[in-house]
């Protein structure tokens, strides 16, 4: 089996256990953008708080973040961790939108995808998974989104040979995964929804939905003696 049928195969069986996922769930690209900064290295629940209460004080949008202070910022996204960082962030982020585009999402998104990807690395304490987030989520390009739980459950499974870089991990699932907003979007969700629930640091290897995919496609890990079975089971 190919890298292709194998991760649509994957893709498959997490959507019927865990269905649609619904990322990203905001009222606007700019709140997706917002959010795809405040959620680094905090749980969402945090940079949602962090979210309402910037537009509790009227400080969701690219001009309102520019035209307040540095700690006006810092002091509404205190929920999610590395607050400071976060708010040069999106300071920086708001005023290149503002300088570029006149503020104008819509100009910014109608830019080539690989050539916009490199312009928002250029920002300062934007990564490659948050330049990502933001053209998948908010610009809806079909750039897929890489993360440690990416790269766990590829490691799990044997796939990672290999890929040590986030754009080798990126790389693969792009190369053998049609180019596809929809798929790229829920993929991910899936992946991070199942190794926070299921496939976690010590994972709950018998309630896996993708524990086997055929005789010659198991998660490495699982079949360990580690996590054995509850009983024998059958290839799919």
């Amino acid at each position: 089996m190919n890298s292709k049928n194998i991760q649509l195969k994957i893709f498959q069986k997490l959507l019927r256990r865990y269905g649609p996922r619904k990322w990203w769930p905001a009222k606007t690209r700019f709140e997706v953008i917002v959010g795809a900064v405040l959620t680094q290295n905090v749980s969402w629940r945090n940079a949602k708080k962090a979210i309402d209460n910037l537009k509790k004080a009227g400080l969701l949008s690219p001009r309102a973040i520019v035209s307040a202070s540095h700690q006006e910022v810092a002091d509404k996204i205190k929920s999610s961790r590395f607050y400071n960082q976060k708010a040069h962030k999106l300071k920086a982020f708001s005023l290149h939108l503002l300088e570029r585009y006149d503020g104008s999402l819509n100009k910014m998104f109608s830019e080539e995808m690989e050539d916009l990807r490199q312009q928002l690395l250029k920002i300062r304490g934007i990564g490659e998974e948050t330049a990502d987030c933001i053209l998948l989520y908010a610009g809806r390009k079909p750039s897929f989104v890489s993360d440690a739980y990416t790269k766990r459950f590829l490691h799990r499974y044997g796939l990672l040979q290999d890929m040590k870089t986030y754009g080798e991990i990126r790389n693969f699932f792009m190369r053998n995964l049609p180019q596809d907003v929809y798929l790229y979007n829920e993929y991910h969700a899936l992946i991070d929804h199942h190794s926070s629930a299921v496939c976690q640091s010590k994972p709950n290897c018998r309630n896996c939905p993708v524990r086997i995919i055929d005789e010659a496609t198991y998660c490495h890990y699982a079949n360990d003696v580690k996590c054995p079975p509850k009983q024998k089971e059958r290839t799919l």
